[in-house]
């Protein structure tokens, strides 16, 4: 179809715009074709190509393809497609299956230079090997092809998503011994007991907190100037520091204490401090992870002066997210370390203190929900 070179404004009756406009808020309509009558409305308007595309987030030559069409069929007819000419697929089912299982392989196994595909790198590829594996048919191979065989085939090798691999061989063992945790403080509120028998903990450092000084000060919002707080670009650091916390999963109450490393040391002395905090008369269960000065020599040492004190239920390795403490150190940095700024180390460590009194002033208790109908109790807990 020969395009026109300068196009002529649609002429539209005032019956003709009326249906379009109610095609073009439809919900029965295919969506090519609410399209195709927004696009003729907005050109009959004075909208120009370039902002019609803009505003339907599509490109300029599909509407002038839409736009041409009605001034040489007919706006109603510029709403269907076009009868074409048949004719079978070119692209073969086993050429389709070899590019498929070329799609799934990377670049650098191939020889070639990047870790994924892009449409344009995998359409090239296939168009330069095809004739020598045997499949010509795709000599031809466009990048809107690419695209199509590879949506059919919910392949997309252009992409690329994480995930975390099972590499504790005692995965669902120690996982069990986490939920049973969490069901034995489920339990224990349930009970409502009074006497003190044992406490539960999910414990965790927190490292890498940094300690930013601004270099100028930050603006507050101006009526009439700026709506929002405005910040200079440069900043100087004074290092990180380390929050090792706790909380006591039947009271909500977070106990921690900020440190310059999360070494052994540093970890000894949070237990010192949380064996003071409890009567003597308690067991002290504690979620952790398996972090290197949990099991150290040196805290083996100071565990061996408080025998039956701590019970440690370690979570599998790569598995962070079974510990209740990461929900609050995950609302930490969304709220109170966003963009946080201090003079020194000394102020975040302060502030990180005083945060943690304010939370304790009206404690949240955490409850884990996933699989406990899955889990119960077999053991008696003390009455």
């Amino acid at each position: 179809m020969p395009f026109i070179s300068t196009r002529e404004k649609i002429k539209l009756s005032k019956e003709e715009k009326t249906k379009l406009e109610t095609i073009s808020k439809s919900r029965t309509e295919s969506k090519s074709k609410i399209e195709r009558a927004t696009m003729l409305i907005l050109y009959f308007e004075g909208h120009t190509i370039s902002s019609i595309a803009r505003k339907l987030h599509t490109n300029r030559p599909r509407v002038e393809r839409c736009i041409d069409k009605a001034l040489n069929y007919g706006a109603f007819t510029a709403l269907d497609d076009l009868p074409r000419k048949g004719g079978p697929s070119k692209i073969t089912a086993e050429a389709k299956a070899w590019f498929i299982s070329i799609a799934c392989m990377k670049p650098k196994d191939l020889g070639l230079a990047s870790e994924f595909w892009t449409t344009n790198e995998l359409a090239k590829y296939a168009r330069n090997n095809c004739e020598s594996a045997g499949y010509p048919s795709l000599k031809q191979l466009s990048k809107g092809t690419v695209s199509k065989i590879l949506s059919k085939s919910d392949v997309k090798p252009h992409k690329m998503s994480y995930y975390t691999e099972k590499r504790d061989p005692d995965f669902d063992r120690k996982m069990i011994q986490v939920l049973h945790i969490y069901k034995e403080v489920e339990v224990y509120r349930a009970l409502n007991n009074d006497q003190d028998l044992v406490a539960y903990l999910s414990y965790d450092e927190k490292p890498g907190m940094q300690a930013i000084r601004n270099i100028a000060p930050d603006l507050s919002p101006n009526s009439g100037i700026y709506s929002d707080w405005k910040r200079d670009r440069e900043y100087k650091r004074y290092g990180t520091v380390s929050l090792l916390a706790g909380i006591d999963l039947l009271t909500g109450k977070i106990y921690g204490k900020v440190f310059d490393r999360h070494r052994s040391k540093e970890f000894v002395k949070f237990l010192k401090s949380i064996d003071d905090i409890y009567p003597q008369n308690m067991k002290i269960k504690i979620i952790m992870d398996n972090h290197s000065s949990h099991i150290s020599k040196e805290t083996k040492v100071y565990l061996k002066t408080v025998p039956n004190r701590f019970e440690f239920i370690f979570t599998p390795t790569h598995a962070s997210w079974l510990n209740i403490i990461e929900m609050f150190f995950s609302k930490m940095a969304r709220s109170f370390l966003r963009g946080i700024r201090v003079e020194s180390k000394e102020e975040l460590k302060s502030r990180i203190m005083k945060y943690l009194d304010e939370i304790n002033e009206i404690p949240t208790v955490f409850r884990w929900k996933w699989k406990m109908d899955e889990i119960s109790i077999v053991k008696n807990i003390a009455l």
